[in-house]
């Protein structure tokens, strides 16, 4: 059998498609690109409304392209709107996020696949596993936790993906054993709501447990572990030491900020204020000067006047922010934002969007300044002829070294190296 995953939104997302790949390539299945394969799980994302028309247009496109497909789509879109993806073309089978672990057996139970494609035994001693290189990853992306309980008033995200569930420390460790033993040497661990972890375990256990526990099994090792997006609330003072102690854990952070003025804040239902962030932030860069730090921000929020912008644009100026990712406000339906008075006008959301994608870039450049003759740990990726650094720069390099290789590279310019 032939098949393909497409992947929309996070890296909770991109830790699920990879079970996905796994499984399949365990029955015997072969990857291709979509338009030859007799299976394509669509994994949709529905954190914005662009999310979700891009997660119709993909499944459009590809019933489009290759008219014997049979579609199968998971994700946030399908678990939030189940009735609108079913009615598009080519679509065998909608599945909710709380039966991703079941969707391989779903497929395979399904008799409109399985009269069409053989499968194999499922055993494992069919198929291949999944390697550095599987989805073009070369990192591998772990899940450790699922689920929401945060009352953000913009996010649908704890409707589609439910309370914390957490993944207990021991099986953790078993997992990233396999994942090293099938060549991975750099690992993401990632989680709808990261921070959370543990808490619902029973003993209740912390992020900051399963760092250690990790640290404690790999801090001698040639692995290295990236912590995916943590809420800002959540970055403790032991989070920040684990990552300082420079063994085993990426100088990488990346700690969403929403908005600047604590007006907003507070309208968004975000648990801290801009005084809180700022003095995060700066303690992360006084401890790790090399660390990048990255952030998310809303612009345009209902009541977003233009002072609260004006702070917003200020305080991202004048920070120690690396990157920045910019999202314009759009309504989700089922959220409280929605029903808020005093929307912003499209067209002042577009603008102030493009202004702040402005400071990111000059904020990317600036880190990138601070980076050079830097040498620093990276892995190769794609054909070899780029490197990601321990602390997130993509670099071009000569292309002398295969993927996933841990090398030394010097930083000559914004975006080429040398490999030492």
């Amino acid at each position: 059998m032939k098949y393909s995953v497409i992947t929309f939104g996070c890296r909770v997302n991109q830790a699920d498609s990879l079970g996905f790949e796994e499984g399949f390539l365990e029955r015997g299945a072969v990857a291709v690109a979509p338009e030859h394969a007799d299976v394509v799980v669509v994994n949709t994302c529905s954190v914005t409304a662009n999310a979700d028309q891009g997660a119709r247009q993909t499944i459009r496109r590809v019933a489009r392209e290759n008219p014997t497909a049979r579609i199968v789509v998971t994700g946030c879109y399908a678990t939030r709107r189940p009735e609108d993806v079913r009615d598009l073309p080519n679509v065998i089978c909608v599945v909710p996020n709380d039966d991703k672990p079941r969707l391989l057996s779903l497929i395979t139970a399904d008799e409109r696949v399985t009269t069409a494609v053989r499968f194999g035994a499922g055993d494992g001693s069919c198929g291949a596993a999944v390697v550095p290189g599987v989805a073009g990853r070369t990192a591998f992306t772990l899940r450790v936790q699922t689920g929401c309980a945060e009352a953000c008033s913009y996010c649908i995200i704890p409707s589609t993906r439910g309370r914390p569930r957490s993944v207990p420390v021991d099986e953790i460790l078993a997992q990233v054993g396999r994942v090293v033993a099938a060549g991975f040497k750099e690992i993401a661990l990632t989680g709808v709501h990261l921070g959370s972890y543990g808490r619902d375990l029973s003993p209740a256990a912390s992020l900051a447990d399963l760092l250690r526990a990790i640290r404690g099994v790999y801090r001698r090792s040639n692995l290295l572990f990236r912590i995916s997006s943590l809420e800002p609330m959540d970055c403790t003072r032991e989070i920040v030491d684990l990552v300082s102690a420079g063994d085993c854990f990426a100088p990488h952070f990346h700690l969403p900020l929403q908005h600047a003025s604590n007006d907003m804040l507070s309208a968004m239902r975000r648990p801290y204020t801009i005084e809180y962030y700022e003095d995060l932030v700066t303690d992360i860069r006084r401890r790790l000067p090399h660390a990048s730090i990255g952030s998310d921000v809303i612009v345009g929020f209902p009541g977003e006047t233009e002072a609260d912008f004006e702070r917003l644009a200020s305080c991202l100026e004048r920070s120690p922010l690396s990157h920045v990712h910019v999202f314009p406000y759009s309504d989700r339906p089922g959220t409280d934002a929605t029903a808020m008075k005093e929307k912003v006008a499209g067209s002042v959301i577009r603008e102030r969007g493009r202004r702040v994608r402005d400071i990111g870039q000059r904020l990317a450049w600036r880190f990138r300044e601070s980076q050079l003759g830097a040498v620093r740990r990276a892995l190769t990726v794609e054909d070899g002829s780029s490197v990601v650094t321990d602390n997130y720069l993509k670099v071009r390099v000569p292309a002398e070294r295969a993927r996933n290789e841990w090398v030394r590279v010097h930083i000559k310019s914004h975006l080429e190296g040398e490999l030492l």
